[in-house]
């Protein structure tokens, strides 16, 4: 959590002006769908057409790059698109410098520039190089102000300063360890970067899914409001339905508000469509998650064999994966499985399963539960 809030925090990007032009706006927007859609290689069509059509301008290799930023988003694990990430960034800082060289007032090579930085800063933070994404975050920073004096009316600039006003308030409270790289920030606001990003979530022109993704977060995460936090999510999937990253958390919403027929729904879609190998749906975390949310709901409704079946195949998932930390997805799906065994009157096995829970890092109460259930069998 800590990487994800100081790679946000670093997030100026998708703060952009466009050439006026029906075709361009048009062209660029559809782009912009079809990488939210996972559709990469018609996304990358399109914004080859556009460098062709508009070669001086910088939207096109920005949102190439973007293509692999959601590539590595669905998987943040997996490291072999940042090269590639890394090197179209430089392409799209190129060129905005190359046309900053012909006029400094060029508004769209500043808010290009400054979002191909802060983005390259963004994924410096996922992969832990601090250094290199505070030294992207203050080179950032003050492009993305000239760039907005420049153009105050533009909606989608609001997106950025939102993102930092909300982020560098809630960082020094939530993460003290991060709080000494705030002296080299301004000062945020909470209560305006939410009217920011709303402002552009409801209004902008090309940021607002971008935006509405971040409130989306931000609810659900510090404001501890999962209704609120489901009006973007829906907004976000009723638009990009096949959108991995928008389905689970609109599953995870669901499961926050208690409405666990709801999120299982979700997360059934969710096998369904890895089965199907969808992109970014046949993935192991994604399909160990939507197994135990399943599994939940079916435990919830007294279907007990097909519950252990599911929480059986999180925890199955989950031992290749976590490597040396155990995840809550195995130590709770063991619980639940001993649970629904000493349920069935299987109590060696029931207790085989508490027996392990002891072996596991402590999570919430599971030692003390484990200790109960294995002193008396547990009883619905």
């Amino acid at each position: 959590m800590k990487k994800y809030l100081l790679a946000v925090l670093l997030l100026f990007a998708w703060m952009n002006t466009y050439p006026r032009g029906t075709k361009f706006d048009s062209t660029a927007a559809q782009g912009i769908k079809q990488i939210y859609d996972m559709q990469f290689t018609r996304a990358e069509e399109t914004f080859r057409r556009i460098i062709a059509d508009y070669p001086d301008h910088p939207a096109g290799r920005f949102f190439l790059a973007m293509i692999d930023w959601w590539k590595i988003l669905v998987d943040p694990d997996v490291e072999s698109y940042d090269d590639m990430f890394f090197q179209k960034l430089e392409d799209v800082i190129y060129q905005c410098d190359d046309l900053l060289k012909k006029n400094p007032q060029d508004v769209d090579a500043l808010f290009f520039k400054g979002g191909a930085i802060g983005f390259r800063g963004r994924l410096h933070a996922f992969r832990e190089s601090w250094i290199k994404a505070a030294d992207d975050g203050r080179e950032a920073l003050p492009i993305v102000e000239r760039a907005s004096k420049l153009d105050p009316n533009n909606l989608d600039v609001q997106l950025g300063f939102g993102i930092y006003n909300y982020y560098a308030s809630v960082i020094p409270n939530e993460f003290p360890l991060i709080k000494p790289l705030m002296i080299f920030f301004p000062k945020g606001d909470k209560q305006k970067g939410i009217e920011q990003l709303t402002n552009t979530a409801m209004h902008g022109k090309y940021a607002k899914y971008e935006a509405r993704y971040f409130l989306m977060t931000l609810y659900f995460t510090y404001e501890n409001d999962a209704y609120k936090a489901g009006e973007f999510a829906k907004l976000l999937s009723d638009d990009f339905p096949d959108n991995p990253v928008f389905e689970r958390w609109m599953g995870r919403i669901e499961a926050r508000k208690g409405d666990y027929p709801a999120c299982s729904a979700v997360f059934r879609d969710v096998l369904i469509k890895a089965d199907k190998n969808y992109f970014g749906y046949n993935n192991k975390k994604v399909i160990r998650e939507a197994c135990y949310y399943i599994g939940v709901e079916d435990r919830n409704e007294k279907k007990l064999d097909s519950a252990k079946t599911y929480f059986e195949r999180c925890a199955e998932i989950s031992r290749r994966i976590d490597q040396k930390d155990e995840s809550g997805f195995l130590i709770n799906s063991v619980l639940y499985i001993g649970m629904i065994y000493d349920i069935q009157g299987n109590r060696d096995k029931a207790k085989d399963c508490y027996n392990k829970l002891l072996d596991m890092k402590e999570y919430g109460n599971s030692h003390s539960l484990a200790k109960q259930y294995l002193d008396k069998p547990y009883k619905e």
